[in-house]
């Protein structure tokens, strides 16, 4: 595993601190990238240049950090590999903070208080100079002030069966009161500012449906497994809302 402090004592002075840092965000960039990423890309978003990137992915694979690829065709860091925990910089450690703050604000209450665990985490764990931008952050969320409608189903429950790839059973009421009977595979759950909405395949209009918590009127916890694994009939549903927002674009255009 690398080591930081290994990085910066093979490297003398105050170049080895950035260097150091740069290294690290190599292998940040390719942790949360889902395709193999060009030197050239790198180079562009660390703003340095090409041969620096090269010569840097040289020695991380000297130092048996598991970067695959080549010039040319582009860079993946391998599955499994771990990075020492928690090198966060004030950015990253505000972004994580403001995010809690929101899910704390507007998740349901197990997430509300899994996002107030988080920020004591990270409290606890980064190094005192960096508490500070966790204490008092540049940003701030700001909540709305509207009553949100009470949600009628265990959205912790509804969450979990998202994860297992599990059907739903729902008496579901429509803008104007009318109720149906609904069986739905949940796809994800969206926290809006004042409403939430499940989004998921139904059986009965055999396409993507959204749905709000707030109205659905009874929910039964199916075990019945829908087809699809839930990574494949996520991305089918954003297929779905990407030619929506076309067809609807050019509708406008017309």
């Amino acid at each position: 595993m690398l080591s930081g402090a290994a990085i910066q004592d093979a490297i003398p002075g105050h170049f080895a601190m950035r260097r150091a840092d740069r290294l690290f965000q190599i292998i940040q960039i390719l942790r949360r990238a889902r395709a193999p990423l060009t030197g050239e890309a790198i180079a562009a978003e660390l703003e340095c240049s090409l041969r620096t990137v090269y010569r840097d992915i040289a020695d991380l694979i000297g130092q048996r950090v598991p970067i695959r690829g080549e010039a040319g065709f582009g860079y993946v860091l391998e599955g499994g590999y771990d990075m020492p925990p928690l090198m966060l910089t004030p950015d990253e450690i505000e972004a994580a903070v403001l995010g809690a703050q929101w899910v704390a604000g507007q998740g349901d209450p197990a997430l509300a208080r899994a996002a107030q665990d988080l920020i004591a985490k990270i409290e606890a764990a980064v190094p005192e100079k960096l508490r500070p931008y966790l204490a008092e952050p540049a940003s701030i969320v700001s909540q709305s002030g509207e009553p949100r409608p009470p949600d009628r189903i265990d959205l912790a429950q509804l969450r979990a069966q998202i994860r297992l790839g599990r059907k739903l059973a729902l008496d579901y009421a429509d803008v104007e009161g009318r109720t149906t009977r609904r069986v739905i595979w949940p796809v994800t759950l969206g926290f809006m500012q004042t409403v939430r909405i499940v989004a998921a395949w139904c059986e009965l209009r055999q396409d993507f449906r959204h749905f709000r918590t707030d109205r659905v009127l009874a929910a039964e916890f199916l075990d019945e497994r829908y087809p699809q694994r839930p990574a494949v009939l996520r991305a089918q549903w954003r297929d779905s809302l990407r030619r929506e927002m076309e067809r609807r674009k050019g509708a406008r255009t017309e």
